[in-house]
């Protein structure tokens, strides 16, 4: 074990069975042979030992008389070795490199202690990578520490806690697929949005519209049902409430009138305007979406923290850019990283079988049950002392219709390293206080196909997530690319203003801002397949978005 880095420690004591806290780690990667002292340690604390703790450490040094002098500490104006990964800053011109160092105190946390079940292949695979990671990342022995503070007090032990989850359907999933399902999901929908658009405006039922004089003044609030255009260019949209449906016209003329671009149907809007003179028609003089309101302040932690937000791993793709991975995993676990206490995987943690075209002849594994154990043996490699937080996608082995409940208890079995919370598609996830709406993104090919304007595409993707804000339903348009699953409410439905808004899907990285919402597409880890070249998918590859909780500021770390 040459040049030992506590990454390299802590896969040989799980190797060996053990868990470590992160100060023990430290101490025996500073021994000028962390071979010998990891053969000390593991020969003193026995088998009934789980977890080292550092106490346990010194005492076996100081015991067995071996302890050594400490190896000087690194040049604080030595170049930094985190890597070469770049940081790219997000539209607001916050996220630099530096964002990912911290200074913090020290504390001692044990490790998860699911950390210690590395089995012999995931030790071999890193055997075989450990030399280039060792030149690749920086390490806690080995990076520089800041100026003006010492390896002591540059540490940030992670202490988590535990994720905060809402708007999950796992568990009350009641749909039958009846039409009285149906309806009920959409009249659900209908109650819910209607509800933040009539303090806005004087909205009147459709058959309440019918009764009253041409020429007044006029509301309503409805989802819309039909968008065509007429002989003349202009725009009818037709609204449906609880009572009925009417219509409405958007003149080609007016400034506005780009809005029927933004339109899906079955959404809930409001429109303002003016009945005809036979009463039959509103004349629209503008229209109103549900909204996150301009005003909207988002919550921030109160201690610098950081979570990692990554999606569409495709592990079991033959494309699955596995080096990546580990480059990523690897980083987790350096000086850098320390401040990362929170990993949220946004769907698509496999490629699954049979989700497109001849996908069989693009798969490394075609057990799907198998693509799930090679993940969880990914997973492993994340520092036990993290929160993960899972949803699935649509290469998941789950239902497709949304909202999808989480994986049952097989996959969960599987999955169980760092014992991983495992949620439905979309919930929102309370972090330290701030909420990140986590959805993987479906919706967001049809926002794409059917919106006008050349700005919502795969190469913005987070321009297409602002559009879900503004109608604040994560799948709008039912049919067409969307698949949505009847249930007694519509689990959709973007109730509460998240703080940040966090999606996959679309291979494509995306960081953005929507009314004071942090906007985050994390893209992929799977490199281009043959069924993305020909549908024009050019991946953002091995892309992991690191958002700081305390600011949402968000620097983007590229491996």
């Amino acid at each position: 074990m040459p040049d030992s880095t506590p990454v390299r420690v802590v896969r040989e004591l799980a190797s060996r069975g053990y868990n470590a806290e992160r100060d023990a780690v430290t101490l025996i990667a500073d021994e000028p042979d962390p071979d010998a002292a990891v053969e000390r340690v593991a020969e003193a604390a026995g088998d009934d030992a789980l977890t080292l703790t550092a106490a346990a450490v010194r005492e076996i040094f100081d015991t067995d008389g071996s302890r050594t002098t400490r190896r000087d500490a690194p040049n604080p104006d030595a170049a930094s070795t985190d890597g070469g990964a770049t940081a790219h800053a997000s539209e607001t011109g916050s996220g630099t490199s530096d964002a990912a160092l911290s200074t913090g105190p020290s504390a001692s946390e044990p490790t998860n202690a699911t950390t210690a079940d590395r089995n012999a292949t995931t030790a071999d695979r890193n055997a075989t990578t450990d030399a280039t990671t060792a030149d690749r990342n920086a390490t806690t022995a080995d990076t520089p520490v800041p100026t003006g503070t010492t390896a002591s007090d540059s540490r940030n032990d992670r202490s988590p806690t535990p994720p905060e989850v809402a708007g999950d359907v796992t568990g009350h999933s009641t749909g039958a697929g009846e039409y009285g399902d149906f309806v009920s999901v959409f009249r659900d929908r209908y109650e819910r949005l209607s509800k933040k658009l009539r303090g806005r405006v004087n909205h009147r039922p459709t058959d309440a519209l019918d009764a009253m004089p041409g020429g007044s003044d006029a509301a309503i609030v409805g989802m819309v049902n039909d968008i065509r255009s007429t002989a003349s260019g202009h725009w009818l949209v037709e609204l449906e409430d609880t009572n009925g449906t009417f219509p409405a016209l958007i003149m080609k003329d007016r400034d506005w009138a780009d809005v029927v671009d933004e339109l899906l149907l079955d959404e809930v809007i409001a429109i303002e305007g003016t009945l005809a003179d036979d009463g039959g028609i509103l004349f629209a003089d503008s229209v109103h979406f549900p909204d996150v309101p301009r005003t909207y302040r988002p919550s921030t932690a109160d201690r610098h923290v950081q979570a990692a937000l990554v999606s569409d791993v495709h592990v079991g793709s033959q494309e699955f850019a596995g080096d990546r991975w580990d480059a990523f995993a690897d980083w987790l676990h350096t000086k850098q990283a320390e401040p990362v206490e929170y990993l949220l995987v946004c769907g698509d943690m496999v490629e699954g079988v049979g989700v497109y075209p001849d996908q069989d002849e693009e798969l490394d594994i075609v057990d799907v049950y198998d693509q799930y154990r090679a993940f969880a043996e990914r997973l492993k490699d994340v520092p036990g002392d993290m929160e993960i937080v899972m949803i699935p996608g649509n290469h998941d082995a789950v239902r497709l219709a949304e909202p999808q409940p989480g994986f049952d208890e097989t996959l969960r079995d599987i999955m169980s390293a760092h014992d991983a919370r495992i949620v439905g598609n979309p919930a929102t996830v309370t972090v330290e206080g701030v909420d990140v709406l986590m959805y993987h993104g479906v919706s967001l090919d049809e926002v794409i196909a059917e919106h006008g304007d050349e700005a919502v595409s795969y190469d913005a993707p987070h321009n297409a997530m602002a559009q879900l804000l503004k109608k604040r339903h994560v799948a709008p348009q039912y049919g067409g690319r969307m698949r949505v699953a009847p249930e007694e409410q519509d689990y959709l439905v973007i109730d509460d203003v998240p703080d940040v808004f966090h999606t996959g899907h679309v291979h494509k990285l995306g960081v953005g801002e929507y009314h004071n919402v942090k906007l985050i597409n994390s893209g992929s880890w799977q490199e281009q397949t043959a069924f993305q070249k020909s549908v024009n998918i050019d991946p953002d590859v091995g892309t992991a978005p690191i958002l700081d909780l305390d600011t949402l500021d968000i620097t983007v770390r590229k491996f």
